[in-house]
């Protein structure tokens, strides 16, 4: 199991929970005093006080949690953020407001999750020509159509 080194920049910023014994992302908590309002097909940055140290090799990856985006609307704006492994400064989720109706966060709302996932990086390597498949240049909801 990776670890994740992780500075609480405030000394109110709550570190990541697990909900469930076999969760994949932990819950990122909001940093505020008060309530914030989101209105409606708004974005806002919020804080979450934290910064981290990601392991070489893995990424963190900040999704929607699934009640906050089913029920309320709510989901980070960028659909999945990444914390890259050499970035060290505050973890921030840009929450947006999907509804046509204002929304509210309070303080220490859980408001996305954080999967640590290991990657590949890839070498990118021009070429005249790409290998012939079956699919082909068949594109969105091409292979879906026999």
């Amino acid at each position: 199991m990776p670890k994740v080194a992780i500075k609480k920049l405030d000394e109110n910023a709550v570190i990541p929970t697990y909900g469930s014994q076999y969760s994949a992302g932990a819950d990122l908590y909001a940093l505020t005093d008060e309530e914030i309002t989101f209105a409606p097909h708004e974005t806002k940055l919020i804080r979450t006080g934290l910064a981290m140290e990601i392991p070489e090799g893995y990424a963190g990856l900040i999704y929607a949690r699934s009640g906050l985006a089913s029920k309320r609307s709510l989901a980070p704006a960028n659909k999945v953020g990444v914390v890259d492994a050499d970035y060290r400064g505050e973890v921030m989720v840009a929450l947006h407001n999907h509804s046509d109706k204002e929304q509210t966060i309070a303080p220490k709302e859980r408001i996305a999750q954080l999967v640590i996932a290991p990657f590949l990086k890839a070498e990118f390597c021009e070429q005249d020509e790409l290998s012939e498949t079956v699919r082909g240049v068949g594109g969105f909801g091409s292979t879906g159509t026999k």
